[in-house]
């Protein structure tokens, strides 16, 4: 587990920025919080380090999912708030994110269908700034943060 201060948005995307090139194929990136901790944001600088370029990145609020051709896999940007049934995943391409990697707001909607194998990315609002809470779930990631984040 790691824990990080952020003390704007700008930390909170170069947050995102560090993480990109850590993800590999079949990598799940489960971002949790409240309204307005930073999910999209982290998400955000996340896509555009991934892809190289300052391309527009919305949020899936109502789309519930967005896909991104990056250079060596495709990315899904998932935001299950919406989600009425967990198995409704499957309707959004959830089977296909093995060929790249997902991020994903409000993962606890997938229900039995979330991944163990992940990281989860706890972000919650800290006085003036954020906190973000990395928790690596199953094996890889933790050396991987460790490489990544010293």
């Amino acid at each position: 587990m790691r824990i990080l201060e952020l003390a704007s948005d700008l930390d909170t995307r170069a947050l995102g920025a560090r993480l990109a090139p850590l993800l590999r194929r079949g990598d799940v990136i489960a971002l949790r919080g409240d309204l307005g901790a930073g999910k999209t944001t982290l998400a955000r600088g996340l896509i555009q380090a991934l892809l190289g370029r300052d391309e527009e990145v919305p949020s899936p609020t109502y789309t519930l999912v967005q896909v991104y051709e990056g250079p060596s896999f495709p990315l899904w940007h998932f935001d299950l708030y919406r989600l009425e049934e967990a198995n409704d995943v499957h309707e959004l391409g959830w089977d296909e994110t093995q060929d790249g990697a997902a991020l994903i707001e409000w993962p606890d909607r997938a229900g039995r269908h979330l991944p163990a194998h992940r990281l989860d990315v706890f972000l919650e609002n800290s006085g003036e700034g954020r906190r973000a809470r990395l928790e690596p779930q199953g094996e890889g990631w933790q050396e991987r943060l460790d490489e990544r984040l010293g």
